[in-house]
């Protein structure tokens, strides 16, 4: 690596893997996903498409839940039928996908508005990343904790010739209301490192922050005993950047299969779940290391601003003399909302409270910073 590039953010490590207990349930819980304050634990039921429902229960402890009971207003009553694969943004605006008048419908990724284990204000949700050809469906997703971007699964089933989904894509949709979301401009340069034909994946789930994506995969091809299933995940180290290279966290063959991981909001447990001799589990693991944007050691400027958090005016101070110093200032969601040329002493009062990240270029190298700004 050169001095000239940002070093990217060094991927996650988890510690061993530890039994969730949900008071109270009797059956089969599958695909997990915690809510952004950190309450609620939705997860549907063994995922057989003929009476799959979504459910919920109620944080005791970090591995301990309460089991409620079903959600009101997303579960269908007529069997055959699936609904599943629940997310929910910071706004309570929760998302999940069901097979209801498929394939009249061919739009089968909903949202409503959560309140308490309620959903209501129930619709599809609309957009150029449904593929609307008979076969393909949005399998999984993924809402970022703002709500603005849809992470989404295409998978094209085809029963007589392939078992599972016979083929795969990842995408990102941008928000323009609660009913539509259309495909980022960008999408696929984004995700260029995680679209592998050799793999079947789904099942992402996008950090807090946006600079950690999770996903299951497994080879193409005929599923056996053998067939090794991974969670994965890539990183990076701003919002606009493209995601790494995968690193795969956790691994098993399709006897103890394991899929769907979910994240905490401060990033610091991961829940999927696991299939055991007489049903699936959702299982977690705590974080053993912290992940910080950093520059790499050879960079050929020692640089410090300070003071951060700040309220009004940061500095930027370095030894080395410059030509060319530009700054910008990043929302989480990689939104460029200030630049500057050539100045030393910032004033960010302007700025709401929050974080930022601060990519600073001085002689045709870039470092990136979180910089906090408080009232």
């Amino acid at each position: 690596m050169n001095a000239g590039i940002v070093k990217s953010q060094t991927y996650p490590s988890f510690g061993p893997e530890i039994d969730v207990t949900v008071n109270g349930l009797t059956f089969d819980a599958m695909e997990p996903f915690i809510s952004p304050d950190d309450h609620y634990l939705f997860f549907n039921n063994l995922n057989d498409g003929i009476n799959t429902k979504l459910f919920y229960a109620i944080k005791v402890n970090d591995s301990t839940f309460n089991f409620v009971g079903e959600l009101n207003g997303p579960n269908q009553t007529l069997q055959p039928h699936l609904d599943a694969v629940a997310d929910l943004d910071t706004l309570n605006i929760f998302y999940w996908t069901s097979t209801r008048n498929y394939p009249t419908e061919l739009e089968n990724l909903f949202h409503g508005t959560f309140n308490n284990g309620n959903v209501s204000n129930i619709g599809r949700v609309h957009g150029n990343f449904n593929k609307n050809i008979p076969g393909w469906l949005v399998m999984d997703h993924g809402i970022s904790y703002d709500g603005q971007f849809l992470y989404y699964n295409n998978a094209r089933f085809d029963g007589n010739n392939c078992q599972g989904p016979c083929e795969t894509e990842i995408g990102i949709a941008e928000k323009i209301n609660d009913s539509t979301f259309t495909k980022r401009s960008d999408s696929d340069i984004i995700l260029q490192n995680i679209n592998d034909t050799n793999y079947i994946y789904y099942a992402p789930c996008v950090s807090s922050d946006n600079l950690e994506l999770y996903y299951t995969r497994y080879p193409r091809g005929t599923i056996t005993s053998n067939t090794l299933f991974e969670i994965c995940v890539a990183v990076r180290n701003t919002p606009v950047d493209p995601f790494s290279t995968p690193k795969v966290l956790f691994s098993d063959l399709m006897k103890d299969l394991i899929e769907a991981p979910t994240l905490t909001r401060d990033k610091q447990i991961i829940y999927y779940h696991r299939k055991t001799p007489d049903s699936h589990k959702i299982v977690m693991r705590y974080r053993q290391n912290s992940l910080n944007i950093t520059t790499p050691a050879n960079i050929e400027f020692p640089l410090t601003i300070y003071p951060n958090p700040s309220n009004d005016i940061i500095n930027i101070q370095t030894d080395k003399r410059f030509h060319n110093l530009k700054t910008s200032f990043y929302t989480l969601l990689g939104e460029v909302i200030m630049t500057t040329n050539n100045q030393t002493e910032i004033d960010i009062s302007d700025l709401t409270t929050g974080t930022y990240f601060l990519k600073i270029e001085m002689d045709n190298k870039i470092i990136t910073k979180k910089i906090i700004k408080i009232e």
